[in-house]
């Protein structure tokens, strides 16, 4: 089913039937169904407000309807299954560890990749190349150079981090746990959209909402989903209140988020922001949200004195 995760390097069907970290559940009637598909079918229904059904029995489908099935899951760790790599079977229990630690066709990379080494290939070529590689012989002032480029990279990677570390300086920090529940438009086709109760932050009044696929027509015909959000000053303020914020994973959901820090000058005649994507990771953890039953994460508030 498009659910399904992307297979790994083999490739074969038993791969996209189960990841190592993936459960199988099943329905009231025994259909099997793996955690890429349950998840994938909690989502449509959720886009197309339908209840869930099992895709073999029809019958009614959730979290709270289905459960693991704990011999299957052990049944299929033990089947075999193909190295990406080198193309032998292994039993799915073995298989992780082969890949990471034993197969001589592993991707590797070289020992000098600290100095700039972008060399990878099969690990039982690592050793000829690590022996001719010139980046050891190469003179200060060339190393300088791939030293430099590596950390303009690695300044990049940590400026966000830098960023969120100043804004924790700030003097009026406030953050709160947010439930994003669904809705549906009045449309003719009615369209589905998240937003939350009224939440208080640095002493104002605040709502958030998010849509799905910006609003397209239909999304669950689409294999790419995506969930864009915006946040709403309500109260009334007496001067621009000029606000850097972003939204965090919450206590109680597993969604991988990666942290982006948005800014804006709320107005009493401009206190909306534009609808803004959510950095989830990909359309599996889109549909992860999609099937919960609401959306919990945390919002960090940062106002910028003047």
């Amino acid at each position: 089913m498009p659910g399904c995760r992307p297979p790994g390097p083999a490739g074969g069907k038993i791969q996209n039937l189960l990841e190592p970290e993936q459960w199988m559940s099943w329905c009231t009637n025994g259909h099997l169904m793996c955690a890429g598909c349950f998840i994938h079918l909690l989502a449509d229904a959720r886009l197309k407000e339908e209840q869930a059904t099992c895709p073999n029995c029809r019958c009614e489908i959730s979290k709270s309807l289905c459960c693991r099935n704990l011999a299957v899951e052990k049944a299929v760790s033990e089947l075999p299954s193909e190295c990406g790599f080198c193309m032998q079977q292994f039993p799915r229990s073995l298989l992780e560890r082969h890949q990471k630690e034993e197969c001589q066709d592993r991707v590797t990379q070289c020992k000098y990749k600290r100095i700039g080494c972008p060399w990878q290939g099969p690990y039982h070529e690592l050793t000829v190349h690590e022996a001719e590689c010139t980046h050891p012989t190469k003179t200060g002032n060339e190393l300088m150079e791939i030293l430099d480029e590596m950390d303009q990279t690695r300044k990049k990677e940590m400026q966000l981090y830098n960023s969120i570390f100043s804004l924790l300086s700030f003097e009026k920090i406030g953050y709160t746990e947010v439930q994003f529940r669904p809705y549906r438009t009045d449309d003719f086709i009615t369209r589905l959209y998240y937003e939350t109760p009224r939440l208080t932050v640095l002493n104002q009044t605040w709502v958030l909402k998010a849509r799905v696929n910006d609003s397209e027509r239909n999304p669950n015909l689409s294999c790419k989903r995506t969930l864009s959000f915006q946040l709403i000053l309500k109260s009334k303020i007496n001067s621009p209140m000029e606000c850097s914020f972003l939204l965090l994973e919450g206590p109680y959901d597993d969604v991988k988020i990666h942290p982006v820090i948005y800014h804006f000058v709320f107005s009493n005649e401009n206190n909306e922001t534009d609808y803004m994507a959510l950095p989830i990771v990909d359309s599996v953890e889109c549909n992860k949200l999609l099937a919960a039953k609401n959306i919990n994460l945390r919002l960090f508030i940062f106002q910028i004195q003047k």
